[in-house]
């Protein structure tokens, strides 16, 4: 079997569960070493332990507690990553929460505050941590997580959808920012996952996560939503040098024909396709809307 990440130092925030995990399990298989952060730091040890017993003699896994939401906490993790690897290759800016779930007025500002800083704060601090590393080697992949939050307005989970479409925005800047540096920045929608954040709204009600929201979490609780596979193969392709010169989109795991891209670098290039932007009144054929 080819493993498509063979040698390659891969950072995942929030990888003490759900799709961090898979994404950690799948990375460890194609052969990367792996610097794994989380809040939860018993988790993590339970994760290390299971890692390594997938991981071949050559593989290194490093675990580091960490709240990417503090700056120097990211400083100290990535100082670890690079004393025990030499190198980074990868940033995986997966840690998210959804925040408090309700209406603006009713929600507290301190968690609301919060859930920005970690979704989107943490993962800009993540980001300029590995920069100049990437820069110096003048490669780097930075995979960032959004989802359904960044393209849809989500009533009752306001800071969850301002986050994901700030970072996805900062993102395309970004990519934009060291393009000369062969350094592609993505982000992806892996779908609708049953993970913990699918409970939270479970655990919240149709009182205060919205009738209609709650409806339709319930209908994928059962269904067992979309598989994680789905979303971990499009990391592993984007932390791949299959992916190299794809950069600056927002990528649907389920709905993208992603393995194909490679074949259409250059219109992906000319394009604003998979992104974020206005839609005007003639994109849906109002004539009288625009100038």
């Amino acid at each position: 079997m080819i493993s498509l990440l063979k040698g390659k130092v891969a950072i995942i925030t929030g990888a003490s569960q759900g799709f961090g995990l898979a994404i950690a399990q799948e990375f460890v298989k194609q052969g990367a070493n792996l610097a794994l952060c989380a809040r939860e730091g018993l988790l993590l040890d339970k994760v290390s332990k299971e890692l390594s017993e997938l991981a071949l003699q050559n593989q290194k896994i490093l675990t580091l507690k960490t709240d990417v939401s503090r700056s120097d906490e990211i400083k100290i993790f990535v100082q670890k990553v690079i004393q025990v690897f030499g190198r980074i290759d990868i940033l995986i800016n997966n840690a998210g929460v959804y925040g408090p779930i309700g209406e603006i007025e009713d929600v507290g500002w301190e968690d609301w505050v919060k859930a920005i800083e970690i979704n989107l704060f943490g993962s800009i601090l993540m980001s300029r941590a590995v920069l100049p590393y990437f820069k110096a080697q003048r490669s780097g992949k930075i995979i960032q997580l959004s989802g359904g939050g960044a393209t849809n307005p989500m009533p009752c989970l306001s800071a969850y959808a301002v986050s994901k479409a700030g970072i996805v925005r900062f993102i395309e800047t970004l990519a934009l920012e060291v393009k000369e540096f062969s350094i592609d920045v993505n982000a992806i929608a892996p779908g609708a996952l049953n993970t913990r954040l699918l409970n939270e709204v479970l655990q919240a009600g149709p009182e205060k996560a919205g009738e209609g929201f709650y409806k339709k979490s319930l209908q994928q609780k059962e269904s067992g939503g979309v598989s994680m596979d789905v979303g971990v193969g499009l990391v592993v392709f984007l932390g791949s040098s299959e992916s190299n010169g794809i950069t600056g989109k927002l990528i649907s795991a389920l709905w993208d024909n992603w393995k194909v891209w490679p074949n259409y670098l250059v219109d992906l290039k000319k394009s604003d396709v998979f992104s974020l932007r206005r839609i005007t009144g003639r994109d849906r054929g109002m004539e009288w809307g625009d100038k």
